[in-house]
């Protein structure tokens, strides 16, 4: 790791300020631009521990970055993973507060919730299909710190790729009911279709994506927790939204998600 612990805490602290405060920030790669990929996550790990001490319970974990739309639209070539708080769930059909974000987008996503623990390195679509409890649709807000939403994957791993809000709803099913990889996934926005997209648009399979995640806690020496929320991704690219939007997410098989922002 290229940075030390005091500066580690020092980034976190200020990104979780910006996030409390509603203010945008430059990249931390253009103060520390040695800093390595450890270094990032370590910074996540930080902020998580921040909020976890005041009170903020961690309640799933989320993986970025898993389609090719939003990699092209973010300029990056790897997914990355993050974690979602309960302060951020929203409940289906209700408002969101503009008035406490930066500069929101929304983006589809399959979620699912595990039945059983998952280890890695070596986990594959089959152990992570046959580990679900469930799957469900859901939206979520993201919200970049960085000012422009102009970022390096460094710098959104180290401000918890952009986490901020997240809504779930439709209907649970078992995975054995679904194909993961076809599923339709239409975006609306104030009643005008905006995206379209198919499950496999998550890195071919959204199974995939908790895979990789998997990987990634196990070359940690962590293991993903029976009963764990996972978001898989944007299948869609990420849409910008205002006060006064109306959002609606349609998932084939799983029903549909609302929320409107004020």
């Amino acid at each position: 790791m290229a940075l030390d612990t005091q500066t580690i805490e020092k980034i976190a602290e200020h990104l979780e300020s910006a996030e409390r405060e509603v203010r945008d920030v430059t990249k931390v790669t253009d103060d520390y631009p040695d800093m390595s990929w450890d270094d990032a996550y370590a910074i996540q790990d930080t902020l998580r521990a921040r909020k976890e001490a005041r009170g903020h319970k961690t309640v799933g974990l989320k993986c970025g970055l898993t389609s090719h739309a939003k990699m092209k639209q973010m300029g990056v070539a790897a997914p990355c993973f993050g974690f979602v708080s309960e302060y951020m769930n929203c409940p289906d059909g209700g408002e969101i507060d503009c008035a406490r974000l930066i500069h929101p987008k929304v983006e589809a996503e399959i979620c699912v919730v595990t039945k059983a623990a998952l280890r890695g390195p070596g986990c594959h679509v089959g152990a992570v299909l046959a580990a679900i409890d469930f799957v469900i649709p859901g939206v979520e807000i993201i919200d970049s710190r960085y000012r422009d939403f102009k970022f390096d994957l460094k710098s959104v791993i180290a401000d918890n790729t952009s986490a901020a809000r997240f809504v779930l709803g439709g209907r649970p099913r078992n995975a054995d009911e679904l194909d993961l990889r076809t599923l339709g996934v239409v975006l609306e926005k104030n009643g005008k279709i905006v995206a379209l997209a198919a499950g496999a648009a998550v890195l071919g399979h959204p199974a995939a994506a908790v895979a990789m995640l998997v990987n990634h806690l196990g070359a940690r020496g962590q293991e993903l927790p029976a009963g764990s929320l996972v978001m898989t991704g944007g299948v869609t690219e990420a849409i910008a939204v205002q006060a006064g939007d109306h959002i609606n997410v349609r998932v084939q098989e799983l029903g549909s998600v609302s929320l409107r922002f004020v």
